[in-house]
């Protein structure tokens, strides 16, 4: 191999190369940071341009987190009916994560904020209990940013306290 080939080869490694890692670090991110200020927000506007931009991602258990929020979505307004279906929308894709997963801490801690907080008529509060304490129980193991969100939804929490963790 003459050394002008070389020389291209490496040239093309290099602008290959170069061009992936640029076309990597443009790729959005999921940032548990903004779910779980949406979720803590209250703000219809806040959980819409979070939904928003979670359809732009493709991720690993997508649909847990995109189902949380169609169900918050669900307590902001709307015909009874449309917000009937949004929570039915919303808990088949979580449960279905849930399911996958069912050691999955994290998941357990988006249910059991739903649960504390839908109304009772839906019925759904059967695993307040046992997703609590798995939660108490798997807290440590927990990333920074979803071990932020139960120390602040701790504070209003009728099931977690701040003193748990």
């Amino acid at each position: 191999m003459g050394m002008k080939t070389i020389l291209v080869a490496l040239c093309f490694f290099f602008a290959t190369g170069f061009t992936m890692e640029a076309g990597a670090q443009e790729k959005a991110v999921f940032d548990k940071s903004a779910f779980y200020k949406s979720m803590a927000s209250g703000l219809s506007k806040a959980v819409e341009v979070e939904l928003n931009s979670l359809s732009t991602l493709e991720f690993p258990d997508k649909d847990a987190y995109v189902g949380t929020l169609t169900m918050k979505k669900a307590s902001f307004g709307g015909s009874p009916g449309k917000k009937l279906n949004l929570f039915k929308a919303g808990h088949k894709q979580l449960e279905a994560a849930i399911n996958r997963e069912k050691d999955n801490a994290e998941f357990r801690f988006l249910r059991l904020m739903i649960q504390e907080n839908a109304p009772g008529v839906l019925g759904y509060k059967t695993d307040i209990k046992s997703d609590s304490d798995f939660v108490r129980k798997s807290y440590k193991d927990l990333d920074k940013p979803v071990q932020d969100a139960i120390a602040a939804y701790s504070k209003k929490s009728k099931v977690l306290k701040p003193e748990d963790f």
